[in-house]
């Protein structure tokens, strides 16, 4: 069974992550978005990207991650190229995000253009640090990018946590919506960014974001030379 799904709504393309478990970054999950993501380059306008309900993105799998030192390099490098995509994307980029987003989760909210988050009773944030993994520059920099800068190092050094509400006021998440609204919601901000000029959109946005995309791409074989894997429990 593949872990994304595929669907072109009037021009938009949603793609929805779900594993049956915790929508966890492995090999799998970031092939089978990266092919998603080729699909809707060729035929659609925007993109809706989101999981299920009380599931968005549990970040890289922990599994793979705590098997050493090398496959967690590999993990995060494979991811880390999927996450660049995203933030690079030339067509708009919506999450809809409906629960936990967590680590490499979280990361996935901050690379799109529009973050609209479902109230409820979960949790969005970095938390390497507290499972003794350093945080990696590309992370750095997309919270950089993304958060209110007074909240930098609280959601990346102190390795805070925070709910949707919270999120809205940290940077996480732009906006909020009862769950049952989440998707048409987001739908919605996609058909309106789809309207904008596609070439002047992705340029406008390569002019954007290409700077923090060249530093970490710049800084990766360094970085991924520190990196070190979850301490186990």
């Amino acid at each position: 069974m593949e872990p994304t799904t595929y669907e072109l709504t009037d021009g938009t393309a949603v793609i929805r992550m779900d594993d049956g478990k915790a929508n966890a970054l492995g090999h799998a999950m970031i092939d089978s978005l990266g092919a998603a993501l080729d699909r809707a380059e060729r035929e659609a306008k925007a993109v809706v990207l989101t999981g299920r309900v009380g599931r968005f993105c549990a970040g890289f799998d922990l599994r793979t991650m705590m098997t050493g030192v090398d496959a967690a390099r590999a993990l995060v490098a494979h991811g880390g190229e999927l996450l660049l995509r995203l933030y690079g994307l030339p067509l708009p980029l919506v999450v809809a995000c409906g629960g936990h987003a967590l680590a490499g989760g979280a990361l996935v909210v901050l690379t799109a253009d529009m973050r609209v988050g479902a109230r409820g009773a979960y949790r969005i944030g970095l938390n390497e640090v507290q499972i003794g993994m350093p945080v990696p520059i590309l992370a750095m920099e997309l919270a950089r990018d993304r958060l209110e800068p007074r909240e930098l190092t609280a959601a990346t050094l102190f390795a805070k946590v925070v709910d949707p509400d919270e999120g809205v006021r940290v940077g996480w998440l732009d906006e909020l919506a009862d769950e049952s609204e989440l998707l048409p919601r987001a739908l919605a901000h996609a058909s309106r960014l789809a309207t904008l000029s596609r070439d002047a959109f992705a340029k406008t946005k390569q002019s954007l974001r290409a700077r923090t995309i060249r530093y970490v791409r710049d800084t990766l074989v360094e970085d991924m030379a520190r990196l070190t894997p979850p301490v186990g429990p």
